[in-house]
């Protein structure tokens, strides 16, 4: 009989619809947050990146684990690097969920945690999910209900992923050996650069929304002015300038591989959360 499957940050955008997924395919999840409540119908348990004293219970009776890091965490090496070491001690599956574009430089943090998951020897399925549609309704709602997206990404384009799709290819990775120690670069199904995202937005919500490409410092500003930690400001606007540079805009055949089915557009998300865009 196989073992449970570990959640980390299952309470999150991407942790949410992976346990309900994963639920959904008769497994035996266990939900890892810092309160440890149950979670549709996964048992909870408390877990603390920064307390391996809560690890061992976490993984206890584990045989697979999504390792992600939630948002607002920036020292990604330090606080995923002690859960990698904790799964592979423990001979647990990995399925860890990294950054879009960091197999480009060794030096990048998510790189290294990578490279660490790699050298470990335990099973492992890296997810390098690209910028997240639902974005626009949790970071950029603010923007859109004021009209404007005001983020530096001058007229770069990003092959925006709806989360669901990253959860379905964290399910896949996760019930299947087939994709185990691979990599996969996860996107949509196409390029938009953020005026064509603002205006595609506006059609759909039926509420004028106009993108202005603003400076990092400006972007800074507005972030901190909304309760943003200044270092995480300063992380958020670091990663707009791969959006800048086209480095972001590649469509990859992933998630139609993992999961069988095509990515979901931005269109299509914006269509099935439009409550929220309008809220």
């Amino acid at each position: 009989m196989a073992g449970k499957i570990l959640v980390l940050g299952a309470t999150g955008n991407v942790g949410t619809p992976l346990v309900k997924a994963l639920v959904a395919k008769g497994e035996s999840v266990r939900a890892a947050t810092r309160s440890g409540r149950a979670v549709a119908g996964a048992e909870g348990v408390v877990f603390d990146y920064a307390d391996t004293a809560t690890f061992a219970a976490a993984f206890e009776g584990v045989d697979r684990a999504y390792v992600m890091l939630p948002a607002g965490y920036v020292d990604a090496k330090a606080l995923l690097l002690p859960v990698i070491e904790a799964a592979a001690a423990r001979k647990v599956k990995v399925v860890f969920q990294s950054v879009f574009g960091v197999d480009a430089d060794d030096s990048i943090p998510y790189r290294q945690v990578e490279i660490a998951l790699e050298k470990t020897g335990t099973p492992y399925v890296i997810l390098r999910p690209n910028w997240f549609s639902d974005n626009f309704h949790t970071y950029w709602k603010a923007g859109i209900a004021h009209g404007t997206i005001a983020v530096p990404a001058g007229e770069g384009k990003s092959s925006f992923i709806d989360v669901r799709d990253i959860a379905d290819s964290a399910a896949a990775a996760l019930t299947s050996g087939a994709f185990d120690n691979r990599a996969f670069n996860l996107t949509g199904p196409e390029a938009l650069g953020y005026a064509e995202a603002a205006k595609l937005l506006s059609e759909i919500t039926g509420k004028p929304v106009a993108y202005q490409p603003v400076d990092d410092a400006t972007f800074v500003g507005i972030l901190t002015g909304a309760g943003v930690p200044d270092d995480y400001a300063n992380f958020l606007a670091a990663i707009f300038h791969p959006v800048r540079e086209g480095w972001t805009a590649p469509v990859s055949d992933a998630v139609q591989t993992l999961t069988g089915h095509a990515p979901r557009s931005l269109a299509a998300y914006a269509a099935d959360n439009v409550a929220a865009l309008k809220a």
